[in-house]
């Protein structure tokens, strides 16, 4: 088992938090034994800076793309540049994109037509998606089940939904972002997902500097926090943390070809 190791397949080291001492960041995940990083962009600028950690650093890769709330006034310029770098050696998926009703900076018109073009773009580059969904739980999983058999694949990144709809999307071939929500003592849903969902379908992530896990919530999160999530997904499946480890390898590779 000597050759395991954890992922983070959604993480910020572009965002401006983690930016200011990235060595630290890096250097406190590599010592915890995460081992591969994917760096998520949510508008131009973030996913440039993606793809400029992603080839600086061999163990990371970059998931591009816009945000719901990151695409006012975005024209072909930006869609443009989208396509032209979805074909870069070390982008993995195209996100995180999709639905956010929680804020009020776009309107749903908006965020449909941004959510529309980029799965587009992932079925002409056979690219897996990461997709955001907030306060929007119906209409994000209707829009992906009418892509689903053009899709070649896509994670709901840190999913928050119930067992019913998370059973809908793993028959669609979706899988699903275990965050570190799923440590909070009240997060009764979370549990309950993990525990009904085959192992096959999950994959772990931080959202790091956000969603930092217990007992370390309030705090700035770091991919070195990937074990802790793995090991509660493990308590609540009873399994052997290795076991967990070795599976959720095992779905990066059949998802994100990593």
């Amino acid at each position: 088992m000597s050759d395991l190791y954890y992922i983070d397949t959604h993480v910020h080291l572009n965002d401006e938090k983690l930016l200011i001492h990235l060595d630290e960041v890096i250097n406190d995940a590599l010592n915890n034994g995460v081992k591969k990083m994917f760096i998520v962009g949510w508008d131009k600028e973030s996913s440039e800076k993606a793809l400029e950690l992603a080839h600086k650093y061999d163990f990371c890769y970059a998931i591009i793309g816009f945000h719901p709330c990151n695409i006012k006034g975005y024209t072909d310029v930006e869609y443009n540049w989208l396509d032209e770098h979805l074909s870069d050696e070390k982008v993995v998926a195209l996100g995180e994109i999709g639905y956010d009703f929680h804020w009020d900076t776009t309107t749903k018109e908006e965020q449909d037509i941004a959510f529309i073009k980029q799965l587009d773009l992932a079925v002409k580059h056979k690219l897996p998606v990461s997709i955001h969904s907030r306060d929007a739980s119906q209409v994000t999983f209707d829009v992906l089940s009418a892509y689903s058999e053009k899709l070649v694949g896509g994670v709901l990144h840190s999913y928050s939904g119930s067992v019913e709809l998370a059973k809908e999307y793993t028959k669609k071939g979706f899988i699903l972002g275990i965050s570190g929500p799923l440590t909070f003592k009240n997060a009764r849903v979370n549990k309950e997902v993990v525990k009904e969902i085959d192992l096959k379908f999950l994959v772990t992530e931080t959202d790091s500097p956000y969603l930092t896990p217990h007992p370390y919530r309030g705090k700035e999160n770091g991919p070195k926090y990937i074990p802790l999530i793995l090991k509660e997904i493990a308590d609540i499946k009873n399994l052997d943390e290795s076991i967990c480890q070795e599976e959720i390898i095992k779905n990066v590779k059949r998802v994100f070809g990593v």
